[in-house]
């Protein structure tokens, strides 16, 4: 058994927007109120729609945005509607950290980190193709690194579907061949690139890194 402390909790009344998918298949989007918060997560109340556990939904407070893993789920009537306790999926930011004294910030990198390269929360131009339909859609990673990125959309591709994405890095365009490793949906996707050289992938990292230095540090002194 773990001894390991829950992260301290701060009583809030705090307004976020929530999105996904909903338990009966329905996309949502609603702000509900997040009635306690910890560094690793929240619990929600208000939610006009059941959630499923285990599912992945987009959250918002102000202007930070982050994904969260259902914990669980309780029907609490009419007043409170339903309520629900998330997770702050690994590798995201709390997007409520600066309500948080520094004795309730308890930041828990990710041991694989130090084989990664630092993602970037931007906004990122890119296209891909559905190499089934080739079909262009141009979209915007809401994060990315020279491995791959993260793609918003209520309807992500299936796990394992194979991609060609194109994009520009200062003035050369790179095109790679990519697959769906993660699907989440009313949320998104998560794409690695997997016809990039190491050398290339170096290269977009860099630009990366130098476009958004800020990020680059924060991940530097997280591991």
């Amino acid at each position: 058994m773990s001894s390991q402390r829950p992260d301290p909790r701060l009583m809030t009344d705090l307004s976020v927007r929530v999105w996904g998918m909903a338990a009966s298949g329905q996309t949502f989007n609603q702000h509900v109120q997040a009635r306690n918060i910890s560094s690793s997560g929240a619990l929600f109340s208000g939610l006009e729609h059941q959630l499923k556990v285990g599912d992945i939904v987009g959250v918002q407070y102000e202007n930070q945005k982050t994904r969260c893993k259902v914990i669980w789920v309780m029907d609490t009537g009419p007043v409170h509607k339903f309520q629900a306790g998330v997770q702050i999926v690994t590798g995201q930011d709390c997007p409520w950290k600066d309500h948080l004294t520094p004795d309730q910030l308890t930041p828990q990198p990710d041991p694989n980190n130090r084989r990664r390269f630092a993602r970037h929360r931007i906004s990122f131009p890119l296209e891909f193709r559905d190499e089934r339909v080739h079909t262009p859609m141009r979209v915007n990673a809401t994060d990315i690194s020279g491995n791959g990125c993260y793609v918003e959309t209520i309807l992500p591709l299936a796990i394992g579907i194979t991609l060609r994405v194109d994009f520009w890095v200062e003035n050369d365009k790179i095109s790679t061949s990519a697959v769906v490793r993660t699907s989440d949906p009313g949320v998104g996707m998560g794409i690695e690139f997997i016809g990039l050289t190491p050398d290339t992938k170096q290269r977009v990292q860099a630009y990366l890194d130098k476009t958004d230095p800020l990020t680059l540090n924060a991940f530097k002194t997280s591991v």
